[in-house]
């Protein structure tokens, strides 16, 4: 082996499959089963869950607002809504738009407890959050105590986990903590949304918190549950919180 090459270090090339097999390709497992598609069930590409197809119909969300992730005509730009400055995020990075076919992966993730599919929604965020500001750690939105017993696990960490990894950031599970059992989001109004939200989190207390983290969900909506968590790790001392999800909903 030449000297000069690092053999840790990622490979110098711009391609999904290249970047992806990079760190999936010390995974014996995948020695053992071929890879199938897990949004269509097709053969999958080497060393990735998803086939050619569904790869190249990953809904990459190119042109946002970096205040919110809203999808805007140029890149760079600030929505109308996040010209006030009042957000408790500093910025926010939605890599995909919630549409075919991140919109099955993230329901198997969170409603059929796929945690495979987790795995590969954060392989999918990691190639695409290679250029964003790099916080000091993550921190994964938690669920409630209750609703986390009656689904076994936490989407938000499940994904967290994975791209910590990959991105060589440290994951700090109990960082925030979920005082209420809200309702859920999906079936409340903007306004209604807010308020079901207030007061929802807390940091721990007892876990040092370092300047810039960024906060890991699945799915953004109106973002009132992202400016929530940011707003506890705020008043709780963080300097800069940026939230980092895997879709964003038009």
């Amino acid at each position: 082996m030449d000297a000069t090459v690092n053999p840790i270090a990622p490979p110098p090339v711009d391609g999904l499959r290249e970047r992806l097999a990079f760190w999936l390709r010390n995974d014996a497992t995948r020695l053992l089963w071929p890879t199938r598609c897990l949004a269509c069930e097709d053969p999958g590409l080497d060393g990735l869950d998803l086939c050619a197809a569904c790869e190249a119909a990953l809904p990459v969300n190119r042109s946002a607002c970096l205040g919110c992730a809203l999808p805007l005509p140029d890149a760079g730009g600030i929505c109308g809504a996040c010209l006030d400055g009042r957000s408790p995020i500093t910025e926010t990075h939605a890599p995909f738009l919630y549409a075919a076919p991140l919109d099955r992966l993230l329901p198997r993730l969170k409603f059929g407890g796929d945690l495979a599919a987790g795995r590969l929604v954060a392989q999918l965020m990691a190639t695409r959050l290679r250029e964003a500001a790099r916080p000091q750690a993550i921190v994964p939105v938690p669920l409630h105590r209750a609703r986390l017993r009656r689904r076994g696990f936490d989407q938000a960490l499940e994904i967290a986990r994975p791209l910590g990894r990959a991105l060589g950031v440290p994951v700090l599970p109990g960082a925030l903590v979920r005082l209420r059992a809200t309702q859920e989001q999906s079936r409340l109004s903007a306004i209604a949304r807010r308020r079901n939200l207030k007061g929802a989190f807390q940091a721990w207390p007892k876990l040092p918190l370092p300047e810039h983290v960024a906060i890991v969900d699945d799915v953004m909506t109106t973002g009132a549950t992202l400016r929530a968590a940011a707003s506890a790790l705020r008043q709780a001392g963080v300097k800069r919180v940026d939230a980092w999800v895997a879709a964003r909903v038009p």
